[in-house]
């Protein structure tokens, strides 16, 4: 069993972005094997040894190669309890995970590359328009849930969420000043280290022209 742990994964993936957060809050050391989406690395047959489905992130950890970002992270979770990013309390875990799957369901999946490939001319209209209604869905959610972080006052899963997603939103043009609720949670938690170390925009396969320091 390799020690090794290897994230497979592109700058701007939202999927693999949420695995990056966790792994720097759970203080993983890994290795950045990059995926590049627009020149299709996902589809050659080699990544396909490693995820049948194409699809980013991939995880390999503990002689495992674990695929699926909220699984993934549900893992880590359990491999490194600390810092906890589920409530205990089972009702709070539901909601918890119902705020996730708000963004990996109901909004991710219909912006994602394969998508807008697909809807070619128009994508950027549709990426809008699928987002904003998701955020519309997210924002009176989080207006009962939220103190400091999307629920409560301690980093969960849906906060994983909540950042990279954000991110597309500002890419496809949302106006954001509609969601003050989602808007306050992601600007604290853009402050959080292990939130800036994960950022699209500090990877090592970020292109120049989008990098910060």
């Amino acid at each position: 069993m390799s020690d090794k742990v290897v994230l497979y994964s592109y700058f701007r993936s939202s999927c693999s972005w949420r695995v990056r957060i966790a792994l720097a809050l759970k203080k993983i050391p890994y290795d950045y094997e990059a995926v590049h989406l627009l020149k299709g690395h996902q589809r050659t047959d080699e990544y396909k040894l490693l995820n049948s489905s194409g699809y980013i992130p991939t995880l390999k950890i503990d002689g495992l190669t674990l695929t699926q970002s909220l699984p993934i992270i549900e893992y880590l979770d359990e491999r490194n309890p600390e810092p906890a990013l589920l409530p205990k309390d089972k009702a709070d875990k539901a909601q918890v995970r119902a705020i996730a799957e708000i963004i990996n369901s109901g909004i991710q999946p219909l912006q994602n590359l394969k998508v807008l490939q697909k809807v070619g001319e128009t994508k950027m209209e549709w990426a809008n328009h699928f987002v904003t209604a998701g955020m519309e869905a997210l924002e009176p959610v989080l207006e009962k849930t939220a103190g400091t972080y999307c629920f409560g006052d301690e980093v969960t899963i849906a906060d994983l969420c909540l950042v990279p997603q954000v991110a597309s939103a500002a890419r496809f043009n949302v106006d954001m000043s509609c969601f003050p609720t989602i808007s306050r949670v992601n600007k604290t938690l853009e402050e959080l280290p292990a939130f800036k170390v994960a950022d699209a925009r500090r990877q090592p396969d970020t292109p120049d022209d989008l990098r910060i320091e």
